[in-house]
């Protein structure tokens, strides 16, 4: 997950407070809608058919954050996109509340004595469905004999591919090169043929099983198969004569637990229950609504109103809720597996100065901003990988660079910018949030007074900020610094120092190394040759060791970044909602459960 499997974080809150989707940016219901998208041939009805007394169907209501950027699999690389998919979808495997691999569309897998084979049995009973918009029905994909189409290893084999094939540009697909041949294909300069993506280390031995073949041992690989980016994918329709519209609710095909049956783009969006879910009678919460909107005081104002079911914390509201005896019972704070961070564009002038980067990230007084802004129980950050990481520091003092303003007023001096005096204009960007913007206000402020240097703040809605970052984007339009937030996709380093910031990952954001394709005989970063040994390297205790010295040269030595803190999830959920609470931030809501009676009489229906 770079994820961006990971990157990030899901209430809106406000990033700092709940999981990394709170790295997201929305619309408040207020806003002009935008014309849903639906098949041209769809007649005047609505998309969604009224829907059956409220007290007869059991929903669920909650903020997604902002418009998930992605409904497609193997270009999702955010956190609200991924719950979307969690949702309607399924993986060959899954994490339960204890981070433990479970089975989901998989029934058991095993792995070859050398480690380079994993062979996945899959499940027979699940078949694609999708929404009929004339209808207002879900219904089965039906073959040309009138049978149900099963969701098979191809699908899952194709799903791969896709992924790794350069047509497809996934941002995500190096997180697979651990599959043999996989990084070759992705990389290629040639004509892309089925017979190329054929030598990608991924079979179908026969119908339901699937068999992955790898470069190397890799112990961290059981974490990508609940990835979307190893998601069954449908070819009959990614490949129809709708294209890109593929991911709408009337054409998309689905196989989750429910049904995206309405996407009113920048405002909400619907699921309803699968039928043709082989547990569908074990779930409870037939209709989920999902709104996208930016401001965490509109949401906390709705959740206060009865108006959501599960609702954020604004930092300005975080005393009161403490102290109210009612809210304080309704509020969860727990650690969760993301790292807040600022990147630093480490090839934009006066930034490609690793000594201005050490500056200002010693500027920073981590703890005052949890203590006074964020409140929620956060912890410093001193690295990027959390605690409960294979391999993280966190808390290690030998490593990262903490608040010291003295240290970091000579940093600065030693870069020429004695003072700040010189120093050229300096933006930070953040994603459309409250918090965020309270937090980077905070940072603004510490590096006014510690570095006497004026920062300007710039904010862009999520979808758009994602593509700022890009490493393809223009140097002049990037941002010096820029806020991010990186979950756990699985509890490994691997996932953290090498798929984030290795210089040859698909996202570079930090721009570290050469990025001129001019560029030939360069020699290796030493921490880019740290991760890569960290990946192959089959001892547990010298793997450990590599990845402090990667993290050490990240955060010391390069200081390519300003890790901030460490998350914990700060929720509010009302009593008549029973739920999960996976350490991952996504949410299984279909394992949830509402005592409607219970809700009716809390909104006084």
């Amino acid at each position: 997950m770079n994820l961006f499997k990971k990157i990030i974080l899901t209430i809106v809150t406000i990033s700092i407070v709940a999981s990394l989707s709170l790295t997201l940016t929305g619309c408040p219901p207020t806003a002009p809608v935008a014309e849903e998208t639906t098949p041209e041939e769809k007649t005047e009805e609505p998309t969604e058919a009224p829907p059956p007394a409220e007290e007869e169907v059991v929903t669920l209501v909650y903020n997604a954050g902002t418009e998930p950027p992605q409904g497609d699999p193997a270009l999702c690389t955010d956190t609200t996109s991924h719950q979307l998919l969690e949702d309607t979808g399924l993986t060959l495997t899954a994490y339960d509340e204890n981070w433990e691999i479970i089975p989901e569309l998989a029934t058991e897998w095993e792995v070859s004595t050398d480690g380079l084979t994993w062979t996945f049995d899959m499940r027979d009973d699940i078949t694609w469905v999708k929404y009929n918009c004339l209808t207002h029905e879900i219904e089965q994909v039906l073959d040309e004999d009138g049978n149900p189409i099963p969701v098979t290893a191809h699908d899952v084999v194709y799903g791969v591919r896709r992924t790794i094939d350069p047509r497809t540009a996934s941002d995500y697909a190096y997180i697979l090169y651990g599959i043999k041949n996989a990084e070759a294909v992705n990389t290629t300069e040639e004509e892309v043929t089925d017979e190329l993506l054929e030598t990608i280390g991924v079979n179908a031995t026969d119908d339901y099983t699937v068999e992955f073949t790898l470069e190397s041992p890799a112990p961290w690989f059981s974490g990508l198969v609940p990835m979307p980016q190893c998601m069954p994918m449908p070819q009959t329709v990614i490949e129809g004569p709708e294209g890109d519209k593929w991911i709408e609710p009337c054409i998309k095909w689905q196989c989750g637990p429910y049904v995206q049956t309405e996407w009113v783009h920048f405002d909400h969006y619907t699921l309803e229950k699968n039928p043709f879910y082989p547990e569908a009678a074990d779930i409870q919460i037939e209709k989920i609504v999902a709104y996208c909107i930016e401001e965490a005081s509109t949401v906390f104002a709705m959740y206060e109103n009865n108006e959501i079911d599960i609702g954020p914390v604004p930092l300005p509201e975080m005393d009161r809720v403490k102290a109210d005896p009612v809210l304080s019972e309704e509020l969860r704070i727990a650690p969760t597996p993301c790292t807040y961070y600022y990147g630093m564009t480490n090839n934009k002038p006066p930034f490609d100065n690793d000594l201005v980067r050490k500056a200002f990230s010693a500027a920073i007084d981590r703890q005052t901003l949890i203590d006074t802004v964020i409140k929620g129980g956060q912890i410093p950050a001193n690295a990027f990988a959390c605690p409960g990481i294979f391999g993280n520091v966190a808390g290690d003092p030998e490593v990262g660079i903490m608040y010291d303003p003295e240290k970091a007023k000579e940093y600065l001096a030693e870069a020429g910018y004695p003072d700040g005096e010189g120093l050229p204009d300096v933006t930070l960007m953040h994603n459309v949030s409250e918090g965020h913007a309270r937090i980077a206000a905070a940072i603004q402020s510490m590096w006014t007074e510690v570095l006497n240097v004026e920062v300007t703040i710039e904010t862009q809605e999520w979808g758009v900020y994602l593509d700022t970052l890009k490493n393809s984007t223009p140097l002049a339009d990037m941002p010096h610094i820029y806020r991010l937030g990186w979950c756990a996709d699985y509890l490994d380093q691997n996932n953290w120092v090498h798929e984030v910031f290795n210089s040859e990952a698909g996202s570079n954001r930090l721009r570290r190394g050469c990025l001129d394709p001019t560029c030939t005989n360069v020699e290796k970063l030493k921490f880019d040759e740290l991760t890569e040994q960290g990946a192959l390297e089959s001892d547990p205790e010298k793997r450990k060791e590599i990845y402090k010295q990667a993290e050490y040269e990240l955060s010391n030595v390069e200081t390519a970044f300003a890790p901030i803190y460490f998350y914990t999830s700060v929720s509010l959920t009302r009593p008549y909602v029973t739920r999960t609470f996976l350490r991952d931030g996504y949410e299984e809501h279909h394992k949830w459960n509402i005592d409607m009676e219970a809700k009716q009489a809390a909104i006084g229906g």
